[in-house]
């Protein structure tokens, strides 16, 4: 995916990809692409990405600031 390739690591995306079971999103700073796959640093991990099952991609903004606590 070219959009993927030409983003300098750190980029905050949203990766949507192909399961056996349907779709699934990666969000969060992307690490690293090469010519197979994408890393994607989400809160739950390392997302890493086969390019063959990505159907989108996209730049998204920071994430909100947290919340205090009451």
């Amino acid at each position: 995916m070219a959009l993927l390739r030409s983003l300098p690591p750190g980029t905050r995306v949203v990766v949507r990809h192909r399961l056996d079971e349907g779709f699934t999103d990666s969000l969060g700073d992307l690490l690293a692409v090469d010519d197979h796959a994408c890393t994607v640093r989400t809160r739950r991990g390392d997302d890493v990405v086969r390019l063959s099952a990505v159907t989108a991609a996209k730049t998204v903004p920071p994430p909100p600031p947290r919340r205090p606590r009451r």
